[in-house]
């Protein structure tokens, strides 16, 4: 795959940055705390509690959110060494925390924010997560939260006219059986291909803890929430097309390298690729669902998360414009969006065999 691809976040600290936008996520991260804490005390082997302890998070982007994450791992280490040895964790563990994500990333941002007071030592890691980034056996605890979508290109013949795999929406919707094959097969090898590499990557008997959003079996990806705002941008931008702003040309071969798929489907590829046991595959449940349905929220938020992509394609202006329309479509169509079939919110806890 490319190096850096044009799902990078917004980096900064701006207004349509991704350290602003990400509140909504981040209340899920917390709401997770609990549920990552019961499964590091129940699969962590103590013996892997050594004098130093490191921990990578794969996708990191450039925070707050990656400091929410590694900070639940941290502190559920340290609550059980304490509770199984009686000792200090602070008088005999020193923890690194190694931030993974693509060049472009801005780790500018992230090394300036990180939290004061924070007890563990930092590194930047830049490359593909779908690559090795770290010798072998060198951390004992991984997390990725909301990376583990990505797919490393967007399938063969999703953008030809010609071709039977022919996508006309920006998204795979779930409706089109072909098109989800080629999205699912792509996402298929790439996660595959992710998971061999953080099997080298991770001590013997270390965690990896997966959090993000899938489809729950046999609901489509158009059905829900999130799949509606994204088909609400796909219209915004070819709204734009009729009106003359941007080129239909370029609506037509916008298309996300994204693969939310279902509960089954990702359990299915980690079985086949038996690098790892799954643990526990837990149902995030948040007083907002995945998100609140604000118009306004609804927009910002998908900005944030797919802005720096949209720019990347038709430019900043064109993108902003965007996602105006996308509030007033989320504003006219509320019903719509309060009758959509719930997505899934996990954390999927593996253990490297």
């Amino acid at each position: 795959m490319t190096t850096n691809p044009d799902w990078i976040m917004i980096g900064g600290d701006g207004p349509e940055s991704y350290n602003q936008q990400s509140s909504y996520q981040r209340a899920l991260l917390e709401a997770a705390k609990d549920k990552m804490t019961e499964a590091i005390s129940a699969n962590l082997s103590l013996d892997l509690i050594s004098n130093r302890f490191n921990v990578a998070d794969f996708g990191c982007a450039s925070g707050p959110n990656t400091f929410v994450a590694v900070q639940n791992i941290i502190d559920a280490v340290e609550e059980k060494y304490q509770r199984e040895t009686g000792q200090n964790p602070v008088d005999n563990i020193e923890f690194q925390v190694l931030f993974n994500d693509f060049t472009l990333n801005d780790f500018n941002t992230l090394f300036k924010t990180l939290p004061p007071g924070r007890r563990y030592y930092s590194a930047g890691v830049p490359g593909s997560f779908f690559d090795r980034v770290l010798p072998k056996e060198s951390f004992h605890i991984g997390v990725m939260s909301y990376a583990f979508h990505f797919t490393s290109k967007i399938p063969k013949g999703i953008m030809d006219r010609d071709s039977p795999l022919w996508n006309k929406d920006m998204q795979c919707t779930g409706f089109n059986q072909a098109v989800k094959k080629a999205y699912f097969d792509q996402y298929s090898i790439d996660t595959k291909k992710l998971l061999d590499v953080r099997a080298e990557e991770l001590v013997p008997g270390g965690l990896m803890l997966l959090l993000g959003s899938c489809l729950r079996d046999g609901v489509k990806m158009s059905e829900t929430p999130k799949g509606t705002v994204m088909d609400f941008i796909g219209e915004s931008l070819s709204d734009l097309a009729k009106q003359g702003v941007t080129e239909q040309e370029k609506v037509d071969t916008f298309r996300t390298s994204i693969y939310f798929a279902e509960q089954g489907e990702i359990r299915q590829i980690i079985e086949e690729n038996g690098k790892f046991t799954i643990e526990a595959f837990e149902d995030i449940i948040h007083s907002e669902n995945e998100f609140p349905l604000d118009p306004k929220i609804l927009a910002i938020s998908f900005k944030a998360f797919y802005g720096a992509f949209i720019s990347a394609h038709f430019g900043t202006e064109i993108m902003r414009k965007a996602f105006e329309l996308v509030e007033v479509k989320a504003r006219e169509q509320m019903s719509r969006l309060q009758n959509c079939k719930p997505g899934m919110q996990y954390l999927i806890v593996l253990r490297k065999n």
